[in-house]
């Protein structure tokens, strides 16, 4: 048996826990931050058959793709007159970390 953490963008969350749920694979979801602009993350648990783990990286893969977004710079700048002025900055979004680990016990009680 294999376990899948998937660390992904929220806002792929909820179309990758539906897509592997109707394909019949258990999932547990936690909220999760990191990253650069410590932006909300999820982080996914799923327990599966050693067979299986490729396929399951695969609809990890088709649901979470990379994307660039606009967002403000982290940390504010100081301009000519005292204000606080931040710059928006291009960040990479979205895409997967994925780790597969052996389990060497599982139970459901």
């Amino acid at each position: 048996m294999k376990l899948i953490i998937a660390i992904i963008h929220d806002e792929d969350a909820l179309k990758l826990v539906k897509n592997l749920t109707e394909q019949g694979y258990r999932v547990t979801k936690l909220a999760s931050t990191g990253g650069f602009l410590r932006s909300g993350n999820t982080t996914l648990f799923i327990g599966i058959e050693k067979e299986k783990v490729d396929h399951v990286i695969e609809i990890i893969k088709d649901q979470c793709k990379s994307r660039k977004e606009i967002q403000p710079a982290p940390t504010p700048m100081i301009g000519n007159s005292s204000m606080f002025i931040t710059y928006p900055i291009e960040v990479n979004v979205g895409g997967a970390t994925i780790f597969v680990v052996d389990v060497d016990r599982f139970e459901k009680v």
